[in-house]
């Protein structure tokens, strides 16, 4: 199954869980995305889909200012995995696909 799509993400951080959204999909044979959460709309960088796991990179700044390694594993409509912020210890992250109308690409 593929990685693209809109994802709903649960990241479970020492500060605690954030909510984030995460768009990826693919233009030109190249995986692209963008997540937004805590007000903020930033894009993905170095977005990789091998077989079943997707890695990425984003910095944020809220709740405060960081640089994010992502590292999930897809396996149908869910996702798991952690996200990596420096020398912090690594946070849970776990996602659903969304499948409800007007959510596709396609229809926005």
């Amino acid at each position: 199954m593929t990685a693209e799509g809109i994802w709903d993400l649960s990241i479970a951080t020492p500060i605690g869980r954030i909510a984030a959204v995460v768009e990826l999909h693919s233009e030109q044979g190249t995986f692209v995305g963008v997540a937004h959460g805590a007000g903020e709309r930033v894009a993905l960088g170095g977005v990789v889909v091998d077989g079943d796991r997707v890695t990425w990179t984003q910095a944020v700044t809220m709740p405060m200012r960081l640089n994010l390694a992502f590292g999930v594993t897809v396996t149908g409509d869910t996702l798991t995995g952690t996200a990596k912020a420096g020398r912090l210890p690594a946070s849970k992250v776990t996602g659903t696909r969304r499948r409800d109308a007007g959510t596709d690409r396609g229809s926005r």
